[in-house]
């Protein structure tokens, strides 16, 4: 966290607010990437391609600041892909069962005050926290 400032999470929060705000008045859509991604997938789905160009985005933006500003933490190296390929499964999962991921949920349900949203939050950050406390001081770190 060396390179945090308060300026970038402010920046940071108020683009990805105003993007979700966006999304829901011009084009009536939650700003969950799950559910993006899950109709964009689908080949016949009729609103494909506004999903295939947000997703692009997400992806363009992303490239555009870590060209212009630089990595901001140091990638860790020599991570078992197995555990990713787990990881990313359950996340996935945990996408599904729970009926969106955190930015559906975190962002766009908090902000309409949605009770489900707001458990399925407190839900996701607090396996968060666990599995990172178990993974860390239990198991000694993954190297």
């Amino acid at each position: 966290m060396e390179n945090f400032t308060p300026y970038s999470a402010v920046i940071g929060g108020a683009l990805i607010g105003t993007a979700a705000t966006l999304l829901l008045w011009l084009n009536g859509q939650i700003a969950g990437v799950s559910g993006i991604v899950q109709g964009a997938i689908k080949m016949h789905s009729p609103d494909r391609l506004w999903r295939i160009l947000f997703l692009a985005g997400l992806v363009c933006g992303g490239s555009l600041w870590l060209q212009i500003m630089g990595p901001s933490f140091t990638p860790r190296d020599n991570f078992p892909l197995l555990l990713l390929l787990i990881a990313g499964t359950l996340v996935g999962f945990g996408s599904r069962i729970g009926n969106g991921c955190t930015s559906g949920h975190g962002v766009c349900g908090l902000g309409r005050t949605s009770g489900r949203s707001a458990a399925a939050t407190v839900t996701f950050f607090s396996v968060a926290l666990a599995t990172t406390f178990i993974v860390q001081h239990v198991l000694g770190g993954i190297s």
